[in-house]
């Protein structure tokens, strides 16, 4: 894909960041700025039910705005290409940080913090370390992905697992190679 159209303007694609569950993600350009351009994409995916996943963002974005977690701001949204235009956050990702050893006990606080917000609204959000990244020292929860609170699914049952070099990291580390 060498441009992508989101309602009425067409970026050119810069490279892909990654591809989710529920989508994939570019560095787009409008020859100004650099945004994400997220493609919702259709393909089974057999540990998740999807509804409607672009009625869902719209929803999850919304959600989130009310935790007052940093989130990147949603600029555009097509509807009908099932396209989203987020505001870019640039720096590496919480993955990468664990990944190089440069893992920093103010970004498990960071988490914490955010997890009171998020658990405060009754909400767990996806704490897979690839939905984070730093700028400035901050983390942004990268991704608009947010569900009902479940105690299993929760920061400290299931994210913390993948925040440092766990087996259940290191695993994950070994196929994506």
């Amino acid at each position: 894909m060498k441009t992508m159209r989101i309602n009425d303007k067409e970026y050119h694609v810069v490279k892909l960041l990654g591809h989710g569950k529920g989508g994939y993600s570019y560095l787009v350009s409008d020859g100004k700025q650099q945004y994400v351009g997220k493609q919702i994409h259709h393909e089974p995916c057999d540990y998740y039910q999807f509804g409607n996943k672009i009625e869902a963002e719209k929803n999850d974005y919304q959600r989130l705005l009310r935790t007052g977690i940093r989130i990147p701001e949603m600029i555009d949204l097509d509807e009908e290409r099932e396209r989203i235009l987020k505001e870019y956050i640039n720096g590496p990702t919480i993955y990468d940080m664990v990944l190089h050893d440069q893992m920093k006990e103010e970004y498990l606080e960071q988490i914490k913090q955010m997890c009171r917000k998020v658990y405060s609204l009754h909400l767990n959000i996806d704490y897979f370390p690839t939905n984070f990244v730093i700028q400035d020292e901050m983390i942004y929860y990268i991704d608009y992905e947010c569900n009902d609170y479940m105690e299993e699914w929760n920061f400290e049952n299931w994210g913390i697992k993948y925040w440092s070099k766990t087996p259940e990291f290191l695993e994950y580390s070994l196929q994506v190679e």
